[in-house]
C-alpha cells in the first residue's frame, strides 16, 4: 500500500514558481495497477520521482508499505566508464537484497539484447542501448510495486512487445504505477486512474473513467 497525504511540490527559481502538486491525498491498494494521466508539465513524472523516493514533497509525505522500483528504464545512475555488465553486477549488489547476482546478471543480458556491448563501456552506448539496459535491470528484481515512465515506448516494435508482456506477467504478481501516451497500454495493464490536473490529484477505480475526465478536459481548454 502507497499513501500519499498532503503532499505539494513546487520548483524553485528566480522567476518565482507555481505548485507543480497541490494537496494530493490518495491511497494506491496492495496490488492495483494505476495508470498516470494529464497533460504535458502536469506532474506525472513529478509523482513517480516522489513515490520512488528519488525527490521529497515540500510539505506532506508518502508512506510506503511495500517495495518500490526506481522508475523503469532510468538510465542516469550508469557509470559510463563500466561496462553493462559490471553496472548491473554493481547496482545488484546494493539493492539486490540477498538475491542472486548471476541470475540477474543473466537475466538482464537476455532482456537487453544488445549482443557484444553488454561486456563494453556504457559511455559507448546509444541512447536506446542504454534504455534496454536500464529496462532489464529494472524489472530483474522483484519489487512489490514497479513505477514505468513511458518504458514501453524504449526501442523497435519487437522491444515494444517484449516489454508489454514483461509488464503482463507482473500485473496481478505486483502493482505497476504507469505513465504512458498510449492509452491503449495503460487500458491494458492498469485497473485504476489518477487524473492530474491543475495540480491535483483525481482519482477514479476505473482507468477508463480517468481518461475520459482527461479527454473532457481537453476539450474544455480548447474551448477557453
Amino acid at each position: 500500500m502507497i499513501r500519499v497525504r498532503n503532499v505539494y511540490k513546487r520548483y524553485h527559481n528566480h522567476h518565482g514558481s507555481d505548485w507543480v502538486l497541490r494537496d494530493l491525498n490518495f491511497t494506491i491498494p496492495t496490488g492495483v495497477s494505476v495508470g498516470l494521466v494529464g497533460q504535458n508539465g502536469a506532474g506525472k513524472s513529478t509523482l513517480l520521482r516522489l513515490i520512488a523516493d528519488m525527490d521529497a514533497p515540500n510539505h506532506g509525505e508518502i508512506i510506503r508499505d511495500c517495495r518500490v522500483s526506481w522508475p523503469i528504464g532510468l538510465s542516469g545512475g550508469f557509470q559510463g566508464s563500466m561496462t553493462g555488465r559490471q553496472n548491473v553486477k554493481f547496482v545488484t549488489r546494493i539493492h539486490g537484497d540477498g538475491q542472486d547476482v548471476d541470475r540477474i546478471i543473466a537475466f538482464v543480458e537476455d532482456f537487453a539484447e544488445i549482443g557484444k556491448a553488454f561486456d563494453e563501456p556504457v559511455k559507448t552506448y546509444s541512447s536506446g542501448m542504454k534504455s534496454r539496459l536500464a529496462f532489464g535491470l529494472s524489472l530483474a528484481f522483484d519489487f512489490d510495486v514497479y513505477l514505468s515512465d513511458e518504458a514501453t515506448a524504449v526501442g523497435d516494435i519487437a522491444f515494444k512487445e517484449k516489454a508489454k508482456k514483461a509488464f503482463q506477467d507482473r500485473v496481478g504478481k505486483a502493482g505497476l504505477i504507469m505513465v504512458s501516451h498510449s492509452e491503449g497500454i495503460l487500458r491494458d495493464l492498469c485497473q485504476a486512474g489518477i487524473w492530474l490536473h491543475q495540480g491535483r490529484a483525481h482519482w477514479f477505480d476505473d482507468i477508463d473513467e480517468a481518461i475520459k475526465s482527461y479527454h473532457a478536459s481537453l476539450k474544455l481548454d480548447g474551448k477557453k
